[in-house]
Protein backbone atom coordinates (compact mmCIF):
# COMPACT_ATOMS: atom_id res chain seq x y z
CA UNK A 1 0.00 0.00 0.00
CA UNK A 2 2.62 2.56 1.05
CA UNK A 3 4.89 1.55 -1.83
CA UNK A 4 2.00 2.16 -4.22
CA UNK A 5 1.34 5.59 -2.75
CA UNK A 6 5.02 6.51 -2.94
CA UNK A 7 5.13 5.55 -6.58
CA UNK A 8 2.12 7.81 -7.23
CA UNK A 9 3.37 10.82 -5.31
CA UNK A 10 7.17 10.81 -5.59
CA UNK A 11 7.56 11.74 -9.25
CA UNK A 12 9.47 14.26 -11.34
CA UNK A 13 12.38 14.20 -8.91
CA UNK A 14 10.20 15.17 -5.91
CA UNK A 15 10.45 12.90 -2.88
CA UNK A 16 8.24 14.50 -0.23
CA UNK A 17 4.79 13.58 -1.52
CA UNK A 18 4.31 10.82 1.05
CA UNK A 19 5.22 11.17 4.71
CA UNK A 20 5.40 8.05 6.84
CA UNK A 21 7.91 8.88 9.58
CA UNK A 22 6.76 9.74 13.09
CA UNK A 23 7.92 13.33 12.63
CA UNK A 24 6.41 13.60 9.16
CA UNK A 25 3.01 12.46 10.43
CA UNK A 26 3.07 14.52 13.61
CA UNK A 27 2.05 17.81 11.98
CA UNK A 28 -1.07 16.14 10.57
CA UNK A 29 -2.39 14.52 13.74
CA UNK A 30 -4.87 17.30 14.41
CA UNK A 31 -6.58 20.38 13.11
CA UNK A 32 -6.81 23.57 15.19
CA UNK A 33 -8.77 21.71 17.84
CA UNK A 34 -6.76 19.77 20.39
CA UNK A 35 -8.22 16.34 19.53
CA UNK A 36 -5.61 14.34 17.69
CA UNK A 37 -4.74 10.85 16.44
CA UNK A 38 -1.93 9.22 14.49
CA UNK A 39 -2.50 8.59 10.76
CA UNK A 40 -0.99 5.72 8.82
CA UNK A 41 0.63 8.15 6.40
CA UNK A 42 0.22 11.61 4.88
CA UNK A 43 -0.29 12.01 1.14
CA UNK A 44 0.33 15.39 -0.47
CA UNK A 45 -0.84 15.22 -4.08
CA UNK A 46 -0.14 18.13 -6.39
CA UNK A 47 -2.74 17.40 -9.07
CA UNK A 48 -6.28 16.09 -9.48
CA UNK A 49 -4.83 13.04 -11.23
CA UNK A 50 -2.54 12.20 -8.31
CA UNK A 51 -5.42 12.66 -5.89
CA UNK A 52 -7.54 10.22 -7.89
CA UNK A 53 -4.78 7.60 -7.86
CA UNK A 54 -4.31 8.03 -4.10
CA UNK A 55 -8.02 7.54 -3.43
CA UNK A 56 -8.17 4.45 -5.64
CA UNK A 57 -5.20 2.94 -3.84
CA UNK A 58 -6.84 3.55 -0.45
CA UNK A 59 -10.13 2.10 -1.71
CA UNK A 60 -8.42 -1.03 -3.05
CA UNK A 61 -6.81 -1.69 0.34
CA UNK A 62 -9.84 -0.69 2.43
CA UNK A 63 -7.93 2.18 4.04
CA UNK A 64 -9.99 5.21 5.14
CA UNK A 65 -8.94 8.71 4.14
CA UNK A 66 -9.05 11.99 6.04
CA UNK A 67 -9.18 15.05 3.75
CA UNK A 68 -7.24 18.06 4.94
CA UNK A 69 -5.85 21.37 3.75
CA UNK A 70 -4.63 24.10 6.13
CA UNK A 71 -6.03 22.40 9.23
CA UNK A 72 -7.64 25.55 10.66
CA UNK A 73 -10.85 23.65 11.49
CA UNK A 74 -11.90 23.65 15.14
CA UNK A 75 -14.19 20.64 15.51
CA UNK A 76 -11.80 17.75 14.82
CA UNK A 77 -12.99 17.32 11.24
CA UNK A 78 -9.42 16.86 9.97
CA UNK A 79 -8.38 14.61 12.86
CA UNK A 80 -7.36 11.24 11.34
CA UNK A 81 -9.49 8.96 13.48
CA UNK A 82 -9.79 5.25 12.87
CA UNK A 83 -12.35 4.19 15.42
CA UNK A 84 -13.61 1.39 13.18
CA UNK A 85 -10.15 -0.18 13.09
CA UNK A 86 -7.80 0.88 10.29
CA UNK A 87 -5.73 4.03 10.67
CA UNK A 88 -6.51 6.47 7.85
CA UNK A 89 -4.28 8.13 5.32
CA UNK A 90 -4.42 11.92 5.54
CA UNK A 91 -4.89 13.31 2.03
CA UNK A 92 -3.76 16.93 2.09
CA UNK A 93 -4.86 19.09 -0.84
CA UNK A 94 -2.81 22.07 0.39
CA UNK A 95 -0.51 21.90 -2.65
CA UNK A 96 -3.44 22.23 -5.04
CA UNK A 97 -3.63 25.96 -4.50
CA UNK A 98 -4.22 27.66 -7.83
CA UNK A 99 -6.75 30.30 -8.81
CA UNK A 100 -7.81 28.61 -12.04
CA UNK A 101 -9.94 31.44 -13.39
CA UNK A 102 -11.13 34.85 -12.26
CA UNK A 103 -14.22 35.56 -14.36
CA UNK A 104 -14.72 39.27 -13.72
CA UNK A 105 -17.59 39.66 -16.19
CA UNK A 106 -19.68 36.98 -14.48
CA UNK A 107 -18.30 37.65 -10.97
CA UNK A 108 -17.07 34.10 -10.48
CA UNK A 109 -13.83 32.39 -9.55
CA UNK A 110 -12.80 28.78 -10.19
CA UNK A 111 -10.42 27.72 -7.44
CA UNK A 112 -8.43 24.70 -6.33
CA UNK A 113 -9.13 23.53 -2.77
CA UNK A 114 -5.79 24.59 -1.30
CA UNK A 115 -6.13 28.24 -2.31
CA UNK A 116 -6.13 30.43 0.81
CA UNK A 117 -9.25 32.52 1.38
CA UNK A 118 -7.35 35.80 1.70
CA UNK A 119 -5.50 35.21 -1.58
CA UNK A 120 -8.79 35.03 -3.44
CA UNK A 121 -9.89 38.19 -1.64
CA UNK A 122 -6.80 40.08 -2.79
CA UNK A 123 -7.15 38.86 -6.38
CA UNK A 124 -10.81 39.88 -6.47
CA UNK A 125 -10.11 43.29 -4.91
CA UNK A 126 -7.85 44.19 -7.82
CA UNK A 127 -10.97 44.12 -10.00
CA UNK A 128 -13.32 45.92 -7.61
CA UNK A 129 -14.80 42.63 -6.36
CA UNK A 130 -14.82 40.75 -3.07
CA UNK A 131 -15.29 37.25 -1.74
CA UNK A 132 -17.68 37.74 1.16
CA UNK A 133 -17.05 34.79 3.56
CA UNK A 134 -14.32 36.07 5.89
CA UNK A 135 -13.56 33.70 8.78
CA UNK A 136 -11.12 35.04 11.34
CA UNK A 137 -8.59 32.49 10.06
CA UNK A 138 -8.88 33.69 6.45
CA UNK A 139 -5.16 34.47 6.14
CA UNK A 140 -4.53 30.72 6.50
CA UNK A 141 -7.85 28.93 5.91
CA UNK A 142 -8.26 27.31 2.50
CA UNK A 143 -11.32 27.51 0.30
CA UNK A 144 -11.65 23.74 0.12
CA UNK A 145 -11.87 23.67 3.90
CA UNK A 146 -14.33 26.57 3.86
CA UNK A 147 -16.55 24.59 1.48
CA UNK A 148 -16.21 21.42 3.53
CA UNK A 149 -17.24 23.07 6.82
CA UNK A 150 -19.67 25.63 5.36
CA UNK A 151 -17.62 28.35 6.99
CA UNK A 152 -18.97 31.76 7.91
CA UNK A 153 -17.18 34.84 9.15
CA UNK A 154 -17.54 38.32 10.47
CA UNK A 155 -19.90 39.54 7.74
CA UNK A 156 -22.19 36.51 7.89
CA UNK A 157 -25.15 38.62 9.10
CA UNK A 158 -25.61 40.20 5.68
CA UNK A 159 -23.85 37.86 3.29
CA UNK A 160 -24.51 34.46 4.83
CA UNK A 161 -22.29 31.40 5.17
CA UNK A 162 -20.28 29.64 2.49
CA UNK A 163 -23.25 27.82 0.94
CA UNK A 164 -24.59 31.14 -0.35
CA UNK A 165 -21.37 31.70 -2.29
CA UNK A 166 -20.59 28.27 -3.76
CA UNK A 167 -21.96 27.96 -7.30
CA UNK A 168 -20.46 24.59 -8.21
CA UNK A 169 -18.36 21.87 -6.60
CA UNK A 170 -16.04 19.32 -8.15
CA UNK A 171 -16.36 16.35 -5.79
CA UNK A 172 -14.04 13.35 -6.15
CA UNK A 173 -15.29 9.99 -4.91
CA UNK A 174 -13.22 7.02 -3.69
CA UNK A 175 -13.12 5.64 -7.24
CA UNK A 176 -11.21 8.76 -8.25
CA UNK A 177 -14.10 10.03 -10.35
CA UNK A 178 -14.85 13.77 -10.32
CA UNK A 179 -18.52 14.76 -10.23
CA UNK A 180 -19.49 18.31 -11.15
CA UNK A 181 -22.27 19.36 -8.79
CA UNK A 182 -23.37 22.40 -10.70
CA UNK A 183 -25.55 25.21 -9.44
CA UNK A 184 -24.43 28.01 -11.73
CA UNK A 185 -27.71 28.26 -13.62
CA UNK A 186 -30.26 30.62 -12.02
CA UNK A 187 -32.97 27.92 -12.11
CA UNK A 188 -31.27 24.57 -11.56
CA UNK A 189 -33.32 21.44 -12.21
CA UNK A 190 -33.23 18.32 -10.05
CA UNK A 191 -31.88 17.81 -6.56
CA UNK A 192 -29.36 20.37 -5.33
CA UNK A 193 -26.42 18.04 -4.69
CA UNK A 194 -24.12 21.07 -4.66
CA UNK A 195 -25.79 22.16 -1.43
CA UNK A 196 -25.41 18.68 0.05
CA UNK A 197 -21.68 18.73 -0.62
CA UNK A 198 -21.15 22.12 1.06
CA UNK A 199 -20.69 21.28 4.71
CA UNK A 200 -20.06 17.61 3.97
CA UNK A 201 -16.79 17.79 5.96
CA UNK A 202 -15.06 15.30 3.69
CA UNK A 203 -17.53 12.49 4.38
CA UNK A 204 -18.80 12.46 0.77
CA UNK A 205 -15.40 12.60 -0.92
CA UNK A 206 -12.80 15.28 -1.55
CA UNK A 207 -13.52 18.72 -2.97
CA UNK A 208 -10.95 19.19 -5.76
CA UNK A 209 -12.38 22.40 -7.19
CA UNK A 210 -15.13 24.96 -6.71
CA UNK A 211 -16.76 27.84 -8.52
CA UNK A 212 -17.36 30.71 -6.09
CA UNK A 213 -19.55 33.79 -6.30
CA UNK A 214 -17.87 37.19 -6.14
CA UNK A 215 -19.64 40.42 -5.20
CA UNK A 216 -18.98 44.07 -6.02
CA UNK A 217 -16.83 45.78 -3.41
CA UNK A 218 -18.90 48.33 -1.46
CA UNK A 219 -18.28 51.97 -2.44
CA UNK A 220 -18.19 53.05 1.21
CA UNK A 221 -17.64 51.41 4.60
CA UNK A 222 -18.25 52.69 8.11
CA UNK A 223 -16.80 50.92 11.15
CA UNK A 224 -17.73 51.72 14.76
CA UNK A 225 -16.41 50.59 18.13
CA UNK A 226 -18.76 50.93 21.10
CA UNK A 227 -17.94 50.22 24.75
CA UNK A 228 -20.55 49.14 27.32
CA UNK A 229 -20.67 48.86 31.11
CA UNK A 230 -22.15 45.34 31.01
CA UNK A 231 -22.64 42.33 28.77
CA UNK A 232 -26.40 42.72 29.12
CA UNK A 233 -26.26 46.29 27.78
CA UNK A 234 -24.20 45.18 24.77
CA UNK A 235 -26.54 42.24 24.09
CA UNK A 236 -29.60 44.50 24.32
CA UNK A 237 -28.02 46.88 21.82
CA UNK A 238 -27.53 43.99 19.40
CA UNK A 239 -31.26 43.26 19.54
CA UNK A 240 -32.07 46.89 18.82
CA UNK A 241 -29.60 47.10 15.95
CA UNK A 242 -30.82 44.04 14.05
CA UNK A 243 -34.45 45.16 14.30
CA UNK A 244 -33.72 48.74 13.26
CA UNK A 245 -34.26 50.16 9.78
CA UNK A 246 -30.48 50.12 9.19
CA UNK A 247 -29.23 46.55 9.52
CA UNK A 248 -25.46 46.45 10.09
CA UNK A 249 -23.35 44.27 7.83
CA UNK A 250 -21.33 43.03 10.80
CA UNK A 251 -22.01 42.94 14.54
CA UNK A 252 -19.28 41.47 16.76
CA UNK A 253 -19.25 41.36 20.57
CA UNK A 254 -16.23 40.84 22.82
CA UNK A 255 -16.24 40.64 26.61
CA UNK A 256 -13.85 42.27 29.07
CA UNK A 257 -11.42 39.35 29.16
CA UNK A 258 -11.18 39.33 25.38
CA UNK A 259 -10.71 43.11 25.33
CA UNK A 260 -7.87 42.98 27.85
CA UNK A 261 -6.17 40.11 26.07
CA UNK A 262 -6.17 41.52 22.54
CA UNK A 263 -5.51 45.15 23.41
CA UNK A 264 -2.09 44.32 24.79
CA UNK A 265 -1.42 42.17 21.73
CA UNK A 266 -2.89 44.14 18.83
CA UNK A 267 -3.23 47.68 20.28
CA UNK A 268 -6.55 48.03 18.52
CA UNK A 269 -7.78 50.95 20.61
CA UNK A 270 -10.44 49.09 22.59
CA UNK A 271 -11.69 50.83 25.78
CA UNK A 272 -10.03 49.10 28.72
CA UNK A 273 -12.76 50.05 31.20
CA UNK A 274 -15.55 48.39 29.18
CA UNK A 275 -17.28 45.17 30.24
CA UNK A 276 -17.99 44.53 26.55
CA UNK A 277 -17.48 46.11 23.16
CA UNK A 278 -19.43 45.93 19.93
CA UNK A 279 -17.67 46.15 16.58
CA UNK A 280 -20.13 47.35 13.96
CA UNK A 281 -19.82 47.81 10.23
CA UNK A 282 -22.04 49.32 7.56
CA UNK A 283 -21.40 49.02 3.83
CA UNK A 284 -22.97 50.59 0.74
CA UNK A 285 -23.46 54.05 -0.68
CA UNK A 286 -21.95 56.85 1.45
CA UNK A 287 -25.31 58.29 2.47
CA UNK A 288 -26.59 54.89 3.58
CA UNK A 289 -23.41 54.19 5.53
CA UNK A 290 -23.66 57.54 7.31
CA UNK A 291 -27.31 56.90 8.16
CA UNK A 292 -26.48 53.46 9.53
CA UNK A 293 -23.62 54.81 11.63
CA UNK A 294 -25.91 57.50 13.05
CA UNK A 295 -28.51 54.88 13.95
CA UNK A 296 -25.85 52.75 15.66
CA UNK A 297 -24.54 55.70 17.66
CA UNK A 298 -28.05 56.59 18.80
CA UNK A 299 -29.03 53.05 19.80
CA UNK A 300 -25.75 52.41 21.57
CA UNK A 301 -26.15 55.62 23.59
CA UNK A 302 -29.75 54.73 24.45
CA UNK A 303 -28.52 51.42 25.88
CA UNK A 304 -25.86 52.98 28.07
CA UNK A 305 -22.75 52.91 25.90
CA UNK A 306 -19.81 54.55 27.63
CA UNK A 307 -18.04 55.29 24.33
CA UNK A 308 -18.79 55.15 20.61
CA UNK A 309 -15.98 55.76 18.11
CA UNK A 310 -16.26 55.71 14.33
CA UNK A 311 -13.09 54.80 12.45
CA UNK A 312 -11.72 57.93 10.81
CA UNK A 313 -9.83 56.14 8.05
CA UNK A 314 -8.88 52.75 6.67
CA UNK A 315 -5.93 52.42 9.06
CA UNK A 316 -8.12 52.82 12.14
CA UNK A 317 -10.69 50.45 10.66
CA UNK A 318 -7.94 47.85 10.09
CA UNK A 319 -6.76 48.22 13.71
CA UNK A 320 -10.28 47.69 15.06
CA UNK A 321 -10.71 44.48 13.07
CA UNK A 322 -7.17 43.35 13.80
CA UNK A 323 -8.11 43.08 17.46
CA UNK A 324 -11.08 40.87 16.69
CA UNK A 325 -9.14 38.58 14.38
CA UNK A 326 -6.13 38.34 16.69
CA UNK A 327 -7.91 36.65 19.61
CA UNK A 328 -6.60 33.13 18.98
CA UNK A 329 -3.04 34.37 18.55
CA UNK A 330 -3.21 36.60 21.62
CA UNK A 331 -4.29 33.70 23.83
CA UNK A 332 -0.76 32.28 23.70
CA UNK A 333 0.32 35.14 25.98
CA UNK A 334 -2.02 33.90 28.71
CA UNK A 335 -2.44 30.13 28.33
CA UNK A 336 -0.76 27.34 26.34
CA UNK A 337 -4.07 25.69 25.36
CA UNK A 338 -7.60 26.68 24.53
CA UNK A 339 -10.84 24.92 23.65
CA UNK A 340 -13.06 26.99 21.37
CA UNK A 341 -16.79 26.38 21.39
CA UNK A 342 -19.22 27.26 18.59
CA UNK A 343 -22.90 27.43 19.46
CA UNK A 344 -25.88 29.51 18.34
CA UNK A 345 -28.83 30.91 20.27
CA UNK A 346 -31.68 33.24 19.27
CA UNK A 347 -30.52 36.84 19.54
CA UNK A 348 -33.19 37.50 22.15
CA UNK A 349 -31.46 35.00 24.47
CA UNK A 350 -27.91 36.13 23.88
CA UNK A 351 -27.60 37.89 27.25
CA UNK A 352 -28.89 34.83 29.10
CA UNK A 353 -26.44 32.61 27.25
CA UNK A 354 -23.49 34.85 28.04
CA UNK A 355 -24.43 35.02 31.73
CA UNK A 356 -24.57 31.23 31.87
CA UNK A 357 -21.15 30.88 30.22
CA UNK A 358 -19.71 33.10 32.97
CA UNK A 359 -21.34 30.91 35.61
CA UNK A 360 -19.99 27.73 33.99
CA UNK A 361 -16.47 29.16 33.99
CA UNK A 362 -16.68 30.08 37.66
CA UNK A 363 -18.03 26.64 38.59
CA UNK A 364 -15.30 24.77 36.71
CA UNK A 365 -12.58 27.20 37.84
CA UNK A 366 -11.69 28.06 34.25
CA UNK A 367 -11.00 31.30 32.44
CA UNK A 368 -13.49 31.72 29.61
CA UNK A 369 -13.52 34.70 27.30
CA UNK A 370 -16.32 35.37 24.84
CA UNK A 371 -16.17 36.47 21.22
CA UNK A 372 -19.55 36.53 19.49
CA UNK A 373 -20.88 36.92 15.97
CA UNK A 374 -23.68 38.70 17.76
CA UNK A 375 -25.79 39.57 14.75
CA UNK A 376 -26.73 35.93 14.24
CA UNK A 377 -26.32 34.74 17.83
CA UNK A 378 -23.19 32.67 17.14
CA UNK A 379 -21.04 32.46 20.30
CA UNK A 380 -17.38 31.48 20.46
CA UNK A 381 -16.45 30.98 24.13
CA UNK A 382 -12.68 30.40 24.42
CA UNK A 383 -11.87 28.12 27.36
CA UNK A 384 -8.26 28.78 28.40
CA UNK A 385 -6.23 26.11 30.19
CA UNK A 386 -2.91 24.32 30.60
CA UNK A 387 -3.22 20.62 29.83
CA UNK A 388 -0.33 19.86 32.18
CA UNK A 389 -2.54 20.78 35.12
CA UNK A 390 -3.95 17.63 36.78
CA UNK A 391 -7.60 16.86 35.93
CA UNK A 392 -8.00 20.08 33.95
CA UNK A 393 -9.26 18.28 30.83
CA UNK A 394 -12.17 16.87 32.80
CA UNK A 395 -13.20 20.40 33.77
CA UNK A 396 -12.66 21.71 30.24
CA UNK A 397 -14.82 18.98 28.70
CA UNK A 398 -17.47 19.48 31.37
CA UNK A 399 -17.59 23.21 30.63
CA UNK A 400 -17.78 22.61 26.90
CA UNK A 401 -20.56 20.05 27.36
CA UNK A 402 -22.59 22.42 29.52
CA UNK A 403 -22.15 25.31 27.08
CA UNK A 404 -23.63 23.19 24.29
CA UNK A 405 -26.43 21.90 26.52
CA UNK A 406 -27.27 25.47 27.53
CA UNK A 407 -27.50 26.57 23.90
CA UNK A 408 -29.87 23.69 23.15
CA UNK A 409 -31.98 24.54 26.20
CA UNK A 410 -32.27 28.11 24.93
CA UNK A 411 -33.65 26.92 21.57
CA UNK A 412 -30.26 27.18 19.88
CA UNK A 413 -28.10 24.69 18.05
CA UNK A 414 -24.69 23.07 18.34
CA UNK A 415 -22.66 24.80 15.64
CA UNK A 416 -22.83 27.98 13.62
CA UNK A 417 -19.83 27.79 11.29
CA UNK A 418 -17.13 25.44 12.56
CA UNK A 419 -18.86 22.24 11.51
CA UNK A 420 -19.68 19.10 13.46
CA UNK A 421 -16.53 16.98 13.07
CA UNK A 422 -15.93 14.84 16.12
CA UNK A 423 -16.69 17.47 18.73
CA UNK A 424 -20.41 17.96 18.06
CA UNK A 425 -21.17 14.60 16.46
CA UNK A 426 -22.91 12.97 19.37
CA UNK A 427 -25.02 16.01 20.17
CA UNK A 428 -26.88 15.66 16.89
CA UNK A 429 -29.32 13.24 18.47
CA UNK A 430 -30.66 16.24 20.39
CA UNK A 431 -30.94 18.35 17.24
CA UNK A 432 -32.47 15.78 14.84
CA UNK A 433 -34.84 12.89 15.46
CA UNK A 434 -33.94 9.32 14.49
CA UNK A 435 -35.73 9.51 11.14
CA UNK A 436 -33.86 12.68 10.14
CA UNK A 437 -30.52 11.13 11.07
CA UNK A 438 -31.40 7.99 9.12
CA UNK A 439 -32.17 10.07 6.02
CA UNK A 440 -28.83 11.87 6.35
CA UNK A 441 -27.01 8.56 6.66
CA UNK A 442 -28.85 7.22 3.61
CA UNK A 443 -27.83 10.26 1.55
CA UNK A 444 -24.25 9.87 2.71
CA UNK A 445 -24.21 6.18 1.78
CA UNK A 446 -25.77 6.89 -1.62
CA UNK A 447 -23.03 9.37 -2.48
CA UNK A 448 -20.12 7.61 -0.73
CA UNK A 449 -21.04 3.92 -0.21
CA UNK A 450 -17.56 2.75 0.87
CA UNK A 451 -17.73 4.74 4.16
CA UNK A 452 -13.98 5.25 3.82
CA UNK A 453 -14.22 9.04 3.39
CA UNK A 454 -13.51 10.72 6.73
CA UNK A 455 -15.13 8.06 8.91
CA UNK A 456 -16.40 8.76 12.44
CA UNK A 457 -17.27 12.37 11.58
CA UNK A 458 -20.51 14.40 11.58
CA UNK A 459 -23.18 11.71 12.10
CA UNK A 460 -23.51 10.05 15.50
CA UNK A 461 -21.90 6.66 16.04
CA UNK A 462 -23.21 3.88 18.23
CA UNK A 463 -22.16 5.97 21.22
CA UNK A 464 -25.32 7.36 22.83
CA UNK A 465 -26.76 10.20 20.79
CA UNK A 466 -26.89 13.53 22.58
CA UNK A 467 -24.02 12.73 24.92
CA UNK A 468 -20.68 14.31 24.11
CA UNK A 469 -18.22 11.44 24.08
CA UNK A 470 -15.23 12.41 26.16
CA UNK A 471 -11.87 11.36 24.81
CA UNK A 472 -10.38 8.71 27.12
CA UNK A 473 -6.94 9.24 28.55
CA UNK A 474 -4.27 7.58 26.45
CA UNK A 475 -6.43 7.26 23.33
CA UNK A 476 -5.52 10.77 22.13
CA UNK A 477 -2.21 12.45 22.78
Amino acid sequence: MLLRLRAILDTDGLTDGLRTSHLGRATYRRDASFLNADPLAVALPRTVEQTAEVLRACRDHGIPITPRAAGTGLAGGATPTGEAGARPVVVSVARMDQLRELDVANRRAWVEPGLVNARLGRAAAAHGLRFAPDPASQIAATLGGNVATNAGGIHVLTYGVMSQHVLAVELMDLDGEVHLLDGRAPEQGGLDLRAVSVGGEGTLGIVVGACLRLLPAPPATGTLLAGFPSLDAAAATVGALVTSDRLPDAVELMDARAIELVEGYAQAGYPQDAAAVLLLEYEGLPAGVDAGAATAERLASEHGATSVVRAADSDQRARIWKGRKAVAGAIAKQAPDFYLQDVVVPRSRLGEMLDTVVTIGERERLTILNVVHAGDGNLHPFILFDRREPDVLDRVFAAGHDIVETALRLDGTVTGEHGVGIEKRDFLGQVFDADSLAVQQAVRDAIEPTRLANPDKVLPTTVGCGEARMVPEGAWV
